[in-house]
C-alpha cells in the first residue's frame, strides 16, 4: 500500500503477488509471536496488502475479535479477498479500500482499536510520520501501535559479491529518487514518539539463511524477486543497463549455489502505546 504520493515500485502483477505470498510465509510466525495478540482484540492493519498476516492476526484475536484491513491498491484487495475465500477465512476480516493517512474509519471507530499495525508500509510513503499519527489516533488510550519495516542498509552476503552489493545500493537509491525511505526501519521508535505514542519495545526480527538450509533457495528467490520487480524503475532512473542488470541477477543465482553462501537481513520492529491526552 502507498499513500499521498508515495510510490510502490514493485508493481502488483501475478509474479509480484506470488513473491509477496511467499514472503508472508517466511515472516508471519515471527511477527505474530512478537505481537502477543489477546483474544477479543480490535485490530487495524494498515497497508494490509494480500491480507495473509491480517487473517493470521484475526485468528489469534478469535471470534470475539474485530480485524479491519486497510489497503489502497484495488488489485491487492481483490487478491486478498480471493485468498481469504479459498482459505475459508472470508468472515474473519473486513477489508476496506483507503489511504494510510485518510483512514476509512467511521467517526465512532476512531480511538477504539487495541492495536494498529503496519508492515512494509512506511518505506513507501513520503510522510511516514503522518501515517503513524493516523494510526495513533485510531487506537484507544493505552492502545498499541506496532510498526514493522525495512532498513536496506543491513543486507549482507558472504562470501562478498560486489555486483550484488552495487545493485542493492542502487535499489535503495531508487527508493529515495521516488520519494520513499529505504532506511525508515531505524526511525520507527522516533516516529512513534513524535506521533504521540510512548515507545515500549524495539527489536529486530531476523530474515537470514545459508546454504544447506531447506529454505535457503526460497530466501534467495525472494532476494532476487525484490530486485527484479523494481527492474524498470531501477533502469529508468540509474546508470544500469538491461545487460548489466541481467549479469547481476545471473551472478546472484550462481552465488546462491555456493556451499558456503550466507545471507543476513532483518525486519525492524517497534511498538508504542498511545499516551493520555496532554501527556
Amino acid at each position: 500500500m502507498i499513500g499521498n504520493g508515495g510510490q510502490y515500485i514493485h508493481g502488483t502483477d501475478p509474479d509480484e503477488q506470488k513473491r509477496l505470498s511467499v514472503l508472508n510465509d517466511l515472516l508471519n510466525d515471527a511477527s505474530l509471536t512478537s505481537m502477543n495478540i489477546q483474544e477479543g482484540s480490535r485490530i487495524l492493519d494498515v497497508g494490509s496488502g494480500l491480507g495473509q498476516f491480517t487473517r493470521m492476526m484475526a485468528r489469534a484475536a478469535g471470534t470475539d475479535g474485530t480485524v479491519i484491513g486497510i489497503e489502497r491498491d484495488s488489485e491487492q484487495i481483490k487478491e486478498a479477498a480471493r485468498q481469504a475465500r479459498i482459505a475459508g477465512d472470508g468472515a474473519l476480516v473486513e477489508f476496506r479500500t483507503g489511504d494510510a493517512v485518510g483512514l476509512p474509519l467511521r467517526d465512532d471507530e476512531w480511538g477504539t482499536f487495541d492495536i494498529a499495525h503496519a508492515r512494509f508500509l512506511l518505506e513507501h510513503v513520503p510522510d511516514p510520520l503522518a501515517v503513524v499519527r493516523s494510526m495513533v489516533g485510531a487506537v484507544k488510550i493505552g492502545g498499541r501501535v506496532v510498526l514493522e519495516d525495512d532498513d536496506h542498509d543491513v543486507m549482507r552476503l558472504w562470501p562478498e559479491l560486489p555486483v550484488a552489493d552495487r545493485l542493492w545500493r542502487t535499489y535503495a537509491d531508487t527508493y529515495r529518487r521516488v520519494g520513499n525511505d529505504p532506511f525508515v526501519g531505524r526511525r520507527l521508535v522516533a516516529l512513534l514518539h513524535e506521533a504521540g505514542a510512548s515507545p515500549r519495545q524495539n527489536r529486530w526480527l531476523p530474515f537470514s539463511s545459508c546454504a544447506g538450509h531447506p529454505l535457503f533457495k526460497t530466501f534467495m528467490a525472494n532476494f532476487a524477486g525484490v530486485i527484479s520487480s523494481a527492474r524498470q524503475t531501477i533502469i529508468s532512473s540509474s546508470a544500469w543497463s538491461d545487460e548489466e542488470f541481467d549479469h547481476a541477477l545471473t551472478a546472484i543465482e550462481e552465488w546462491s549455489r555456493r556451499p558456503d553462501a550466507a545471507l543476513w537481513y532483518g525486519t525492524f520492529w517497534a511498538e508504542g502505546v498511545r499516551r493520555e491526552l496532554g501527556r
